[in-house]
């Protein structure tokens, strides 16, 4: 009984969730992540892997397609998929790390591989997290999403420090990509 009950309420989440993706398209990301607010993120990568051995990848979708979403796709399944897609855990050191910010949704997930997820505490990557999505409530994209790489790029440096004997190492592209 409650399985019939509980379908409608199913039925306008997907309906709202369908809405919400089909509005939001790249226009919404280009307004969201500027040009320059790209060019800096990027850069806030670099010198934050000048500091640490983490190699950290940005990834901004404005949403899912339709199919994903009927599918009842998560923006943390396409974020592990997008990992694999982008191949961020072919690192050296598996230590790669992909921050993934889904705007229809209002998620950001993060996917860390084996040699850098434990490195920190579930506690510090959901902090990361949360100073993007209370900065996004507030449409402040370009300082939250710098101050969690910041802040992120600090704890790295702390647990996994940049190996001086290999300056300029990059494996992973630092620029952000729009979906």
């Amino acid at each position: 009984m409650s399985h019939t009950h509980n379908k409608p309420h199913r039925n306008s989440r997907l309906t709202a969730r369908l809405l919400h993706h089909f509005m939001s398209g790249k226009a919404a990301a280009r307004k969201a992540f500027p040009s320059g607010t790209l060019k800096e993120i990027q850069n806030t990568i670099a010198a934050g892997e000048k500091t640490h051995r983490a190699e950290l990848r940005v990834i901004v979708e404005a949403s899912l397609s339709l199919g994903a979403v009927m599918r009842y796709e998560t923006s943390r399944q396409r974020a592990h998929e997008l990992f694999s897609h982008y191949r961020i855990w072919d690192t050296e050191e598996n230590c790669g790390v992909l921050v993934y910010i889904n705007l229809a949704d209002h998620k950001v997930e993060i996917i860390t591989d084996r040699g850098v997820g434990p490195e920190l505490t579930r506690e510090q990557w959901q902090d990361a997290c949360a100073i993007m999505t209370r900065g996004f409530a507030q449409g402040r994209y370009h300082d939250s999403v710098l101050d969690a790489l910041r802040t992120l790029n600090d704890w790295l440096a702390q647990k996994l420090p940049a190996d001086r004997s290999k300056p300029g190492h990059n494996e992973i592209s630092n620029r952000p990509l729009v979906l």
